[in-house]
């Protein structure tokens, strides 16, 4: 039998629609999971009831914070807001879920594809490569006519605590490129390191800093907000365009000397996706982020004034 297509980065709503329908190569019995990541960062129990509201048919609620992030005790391998689990511990959170490496799964958000992207770099951490975003997320299957679904009682997706009993997704070599706190400061002013922040621009500069301790930006980060990768409708930009704009950024860097990071290492996945869809990837992620830094005695502060 013909195998079907993977899709291990982007996903348009039209291939998502023929493998819920069963139509097309997009199918071809293949098991698919798909996941609602949506979150705001100033209201916890915002994505929750929007997904109770109105979500793509099958599709489970994820949060990111007790979900995707180390919390209650948890080991994490990073410090500030959304730490990492450890790779062993997303592992039984994953078979909970009934992921196999035979499952594709597709994420998506009401966020511009943010917080889904966080989902997204954790699978493929793990070693599971079919994984993809839901380009033009949520908005661009209502706007398709896609099946929607609602009400009380939908499915969920079980919490990331007391899985420990379940026998663990096995991990693969993780395949994309995690970045510490060490390694950043180690090379800070090293040609090997290009830092990108993905946070608006305000806060890169120090302007404002609603959620952290200290404003401003690791010194001699490059500022790219996330927002920037995507056009008017919502949806990637074409892949040319992506290159280009990272090339003019990079203004001569290599883009292999990459590490990306935001306020908490999770909207400087869209950048990760961004650069790969251009072809300049692998780039990494340091996942502690400005949470991390500005929480950390006796690092440098770049800001206005520095």
């Amino acid at each position: 039998m013909k195998q079907p297509p993977t899709f291990s980065l982007t996903l348009q709503v039209a291939d998502l629609a023929q493998a819920l329908n069963g139509t097309g190569a997009h199918s071809a019995q293949a098991h698919w999971l798909i996941f609602d990541v949506s979150h705001d960062l100033t209201n916890g129990a915002w994505g929750r009831e929007q997904y109770e509201l109105a979500h793509i048919a099958s599709a489970r609620y994820v949060d990111l914070h007790t979900d995707l992030s180390a919390h209650d005790g948890q080991p994490a391998i990073n410090g500030g807001r959304h730490p990492l689990p450890t790779r062993e511990h997303f592992a039984h959170w994953m078979a909970h879920q009934g992921i196999t490496p035979d499952t594709q799964v597709v994420v998506y958000d009401r966020n511009g594809m943010n917080f889904c992207a966080r989902l997204w770099w954790m699978l493929q951490w793990c070693g599971h490569h079919k994984v993809a975003v839901l380009n033009g997320g949520l908005k661009a299957w209502q706007e398709s006519g896609g099946a929607l679904d609602g009400g009380p009682g939908v499915q969920r997706a079980p919490k990331a605590s007391g899985l420990d009993a379940i026998e663990p997704y096995e991990l693969g070599p993780p395949l994309v490129q995690l970045r510490d706190l060490h390694f950043v400061l180690e090379h800070l002013d090293a040609r090997d390191q290009t830092l990108i922040d993905a946070r608006a621009t305000p806060r890169y500069l120090g302007l404002q800093e609603p959620l952290d301790p200290i404003a401003g930006h690791i010194p001699g980060a490059l500022n790219r907000p996330f927002v920037e990768n995507f056009d008017a409708q919502g949806y990637f930009k074409p892949a040319a365009q992506l290159k280009a704009e990272f090339e003019t950024l990079l203004a001569g860097r290599d883009p292999q000397s990459v590490v990306h990071h935001c306020g908490s290492g999770v909207s400087a996945i869209p950048n990760i996706l961004a650069m790969t869809l251009a072809g300049l990837g692998p780039s990494a992620l340091y996942a502690g982020s400005w949470s991390e830094w500005s929480r950390t005695p006796g690092l440098p502060v770049q800001t206005p004034q520095a």
